[in-house]
């Protein structure tokens, strides 16, 4: 589909490719036969407990629960990612390029027309669609409705973005990509590391974060000049002077976040 460019507060912008439909498909795809067996294997054990006892109860509710938080659950704890995305290669990123928010992963779960067309399979499980009522129908035409403007939204714009996507704020980008945001800024710091730069711990998460990506991207690319620009914009914001060298300078400052934020 292309790339986007995402400013951060250091004048650097950022590039993340849009992965093609096509992929963002299979992705939906492949959660979607996971979910399927999964809802084969509840089913049977809902049968074998005796769903007579527990008709769609709390049994029934408790087995059927993580098909409806599937995305939800996992793009949480698996950082912006479900297994579909994960094999495909996809991550979901806000729109500056660093991890969403839990507000921001729950919005796109509200609005997931997939989530939408699990009730549809529940209910075609459970009812039948020989008897369907007008009510059934409604709710596949009202399914159908929200899956054809999903897919034109994504098809169409520019970041390739579904409706969930434009309220959260959220972008699916290629994890395999120049510029991605790495999933975490941890590395190991010695125990008696004596950090430079205390001004550090001014900067949001979001901010080192970029700080990284753009240090990494910089060394990949051999581009100093994108290094210097960086170090010189955050120079001025902390009120740092220093003559080290620039990719130095950002190396330590990663360096003094890690170890003053763990004390």
């Amino acid at each position: 589909m292309g790339a986007i460019k995402v400013p951060t507060n250091f004048n650097i912008e950022l590039e993340f490719e849009v992965p093609e439909f096509f992929k963002r498909l299979l992705a939906l795809v492949i959660d979607m036969v996971v979910q399927y067996f999964y809802i084969r294997i509840a089913i049977e054990i809902y049968k074998s407990i005796g769903s007579s006892d527990d008709p769609i109860g709390g049994i029934g509710l408790t087995l059927f629960l993580p098909v409806m938080v599937y995305h939800l659950m996992l793009e949480i704890t698996l950082n912006g990612q479900s297994i579909g995305k994960k094999i495909m290669g996809l991550r979901v990123v806000d729109e500056l390029g660093g991890k969403p928010s839990i507000s921001q992963f729950l919005i796109r779960w509200l609005l997931r027309v997939s989530d939408l067309w699990i009730v549809i399979l529940l209910l075609i499980v459970f009812s039948g669609m020989a008897g369907a009522n007008t009510e059934q129908l409604f709710i596949v035409l009202l399914g159908l409705a929200f899956l054809t403007t999903d897919i034109v939204l994504v098809v169409a714009s520019r970041k390739g973005q579904r409706i969930g996507d434009i309220l959260a704020k959220t972008i699916i980008i290629s994890v395999r990509t120049r510029g991605n945001i790495e999933e975490t800024v941890f590395q190991e710091v010695a125990d008696n590391y004596v950090p430079s730069f205390h001004q550090i711990m001014q900067l949001s998460d979001k901010d080192i974060n970029a700080i990284k990506s753009i240090l990494e991207t910089a060394r990949k690319k051999g581009d100093y000049n994108m290094a210097e620009a960086a170090a010189a914009k955050i120079k001025s914001h902390l009120k740092i002077e220093s003559g080290m060298p620039a990719f130095d300078f950002l190396d330590v400052l990663l360096k003094d976040y890690n170890y003053l934020s763990t004390k």
